[in-house]
């Protein structure tokens, strides 16, 4: 078989092959911690040395976390490969596979291939090692005096440095084993999850790892890379040597860490790896305020599994661009899901007896009552991530197995306030702005929850603003706090509804209202008098198209010749998911295709499709867009909405005066390769 034709192979189990030139690729697509990976892997190894494939790369990209077993299996084939003149490597590796190899020693007897990984110089050759004082005075952690003290100090009370600097508070534990590694070249490791195999931990029990304040890592071909916070306790790796039957290759970690990922790993509250994965360590909760417990699942909230498990998953929603956090109970497990374009993709499922801890937290990060189980509560929290800051709305509901909590991730710095960056059609852009630009008038914006209705609002009122004019808002709630606008939030508990505040707003000499939603009579009708009285109003429907919203207008009461008179324009939108730049592949649309939306003229049209990857959850989308469309009222319009007609009348107007159409502005994403006609197709169908 030819490298062209073996390129084409499909890809067979959980390992994707291809070859280029000499070389073999293999791809897991997933971790490699089970058997029957690890065994498909090995395998596909084997076949290619039977075919005489010697130099193989195994691309990790796919791969969040590996096992004892799997490091084992590549040292093993690397052996193999080179007794027949050929080689192994490792492409792609994360952060954290990067620093396993590391630890492990394993990088010694594999050639990792990252360009992004940094490579220490290593030290010349007879260069004098340095004195510990010496290196935490290059460091600027202690002055010439202070390491004069300490020496002396040593030699009066027999103790270590280490003990006597840290003791003095003139460093901390975690400066001092920095430099302690820097002299004798072990490895200072964060401790968290992959960076350990959870069995090979268990090769010590929890006592006596506790005792030592040891913790095993990984085990390889009779190596065990140990956790230690004294490189130099001897007694202690003799003892640990023996319990194991293997020989210990030590590396630095604080003694607090050491026992919290101890206490984790055999307490089953680890967090997934595939979670915390390349996630940055600028987590902070704003303005938290905690109150008093009084039972053993509050306890356990209180405590760091829960914090970090709490804390690392709003981090990667976050990072991954999640609009909501969903944290569900059933009857055997908890589930945690993120709504990422639209669709919610499961990322965590954590042990049952966690979620009640879960919810817990989150209730004290949220200053809600924690001893209330029985009856749905609302919230808000603040936290500092990514160099910004991220707000989050929880809402908890109790059902048959718990309770289950949504948080709604509001990251203005994903937002798009610019009416420029929505995505619309240069037609339909002009439009808009060319309505936004009237002093008066009604503009609707319909579509289904979680259509962009919102942000098509705000990025139409920061179109607008300015310190000239006077805009007011009314929202159920506030998502975004917009700098010179008057924002104010319904409170339908002690009666403050929309057409309430709406009233008192127009007392306030406003020139730009903003109505979150019309939702009765009342608010449209003062949202029609509004628009009549000199005033731009801006308010969203929940209606399907542009068509539905006058219709939904005038059978909420409103007098037709008023609507007539008020409304500007309608803006019907839509989110669909944009393809994945990362797995996005082209292909010749079929005959039948270009038949039934007649592109004819067009010759060959090429469509495109993701192929789905890690990027993208295998989903080929990532990201999206809105695609729109544009009513506006012009005089015809105006006559027929003031003969109250029926649906199917307007429709037959616009489709004589050759509007375009959802569906339209979708077909011409889809030929323009954005997305795909599916996409479109389940999108504007909602």
């Amino acid at each position: 078989m030819n490298a062209a034709e073996d390129k084409r192979r499909p890809e067979a189990g959980r390992i994707l092959r291809t070859r280029a030139g000499a070389t073999t690729y293999l791809a897991p697509r997933e971790a490699l911690t089970e058997e029957e990976t690890l065994a498909d892997l090995r395998t596909t190894i084997q076949a290619g040395l039977d075919a005489w494939e010697t130099r193989i790369v195994i691309d990790l990209a796919a791969v969040a976390t590996l096992n004892s077993a799997a490091l084992e299996l590549f040292v093993d084939m690397q052996e193999r490969l080179l007794r027949v003149g050929g080689s192994l490597k490792v492409a792609h590796p994360n952060s954290t596979l990067r620093e396993v190899f590391e630890v492990t020693g394993v990088d010694r007897h594999i050639p990792v291939l990252d360009p992004a990984a940094e490579t220490a110089s290593p030290p010349e050759p007879g260069a004098k090692p340095k004195r510990l004082g010496d290196i935490l005075v290059e460091k600027g952690l202690l002055k010439p005096a202070q390491v004069e003290e300490a020496i002396q100090l040593q030699n009066h009370l027999g103790r270590r440095m280490g003990h006597i600097l840290i003791d003095k508070g003139w460093v901390t534990e975690k400066q001092f084993l920095q430099a302690l590694g820097e002299q004798l070249s072990i490895p200072l490791v964060r401790l968290r999850p992959g960076l350990y195999d959870p069995d090979t931990v268990r090769e010590l029990d929890k006592e006596v790892a506790v005792r030592l304040k040891v913790m095993p890592l990984f085990k390889v071909k009779g190596i065990l890379t140990l956790a230690t916070s004294d490189p130099q306790a001897i007694p202690t790796f003799d003892e640990v040597e023996e319990y194991t039957k293997a020989r210990v290759r030590p590396v630095l970690a604080t003694r607090e860490e050491i026992l919290k990922a101890i206490n984790s790993a055999f307490d089953g509250t680890e967090l997934s790896p595939d979670l915390l994965n390349d996630l940055d360590d600028d987590f902070q909760i704003v303005e938290e305020t905690r109150h008093d417990d009084y039972a053993t699942i509050d306890e356990m909230a209180a405590g760091s599994p829960i914090i970090n498990l709490v804390n690392s998953v709003i981090q990667r929603a976050v990072h991954d661009g999640a609009s909501d956090i969903h944290i569900e109970p059933s009857r055997t497990r908890c589930r945690i899901r993120f709504r990422i374009d639209g669709l919610l993709y499961e990322v965590m499922t954590p042990k049952l007896e966690l979620h009640a801890p879960l919810v817990s937290r989150l209730k004290v990060m949220a200053n809600l009552d924690i001893a209330e189980r029985r009856l749905p509560q609302d919230g808000r929290i603040q936290v500092h991530t990514h160099g910004r800051a991220v707000d989050l709305r929880f809402s908890s509901l109790p059902g048959l197995f718990g309770e289950k909590v949504v948080l709604r991730v509001l990251d203005k710095n994903q937002a798009i306030l610019d009416v420029d960056k929505l995505g619309m059609a240069e037609s339909n852009l002009a439009t808009f702005k060319r309505l936004l630009s009237r002093p008066n008038g009604l503009i609707l914006v319909t579509g289904p929850t979680g259509s962009g209705k919102t942000t098509s609002l705000y990025a139409a009122l920061n179109h607008l603003n300015s310190i000239e004019k006077n805009i007011v808002t009314i929202e159920d709630p506030v998502e975004y706090q917009v700098e010179i606008i008057n924002q104010n939030e319904v409170k339908a508990g002690i009666g403050l509804t929309f057409a309430r505040i709406l009233k008192h707003v127009l007392r306030q000499d406003p020139d730009i209202i903003m109505v979150g939603e019309i939702r009765e009579r009342e608010t449209a009708e003062i949202a029609v008098q509004a628009a009549l009285t000199g005033h731009l109003v801006l308010s969203t429907l929940h209606t399907n198209d542009s068509v539905g919203a006058i219709t939904r207008m005038l059978e909420m009461g409103v007098e037709p010749y008023l609507l007539s008179s008020a409304l500007i324009g309608v803006v019907g939108q839509r989110l669909v998911r944009t393809l994945c730049p990362a797995c996005k592949t082209t292909y010749l649309a079929p005959p039948e295709m270009i038949e039934r939306y007649h592109w004819q003229d067009r010759g060959n049209v090429r469509l495109a499709k993701g192929r789905g990857c890690p990027e993208c959850y295998d989903s080929g989308y990532k990201g999206r867009m809105a695609v729109h469309e544009m009513l506006e009222t012009d005089s015809d319009m105006q006559r027929l909405i003031i003969g109250n007609p029926s649906r199917d009348q307007l429709s037959d107007y616009l489709a004589q005066k050759g509007m375009k159409l959802l569906f339209d502005d979708g077909l011409d994403r889809v030929l323009a390769q954005q997305t795909t006609l599916e996409e479109v197709t389940r999108a504007v169908s909602l």
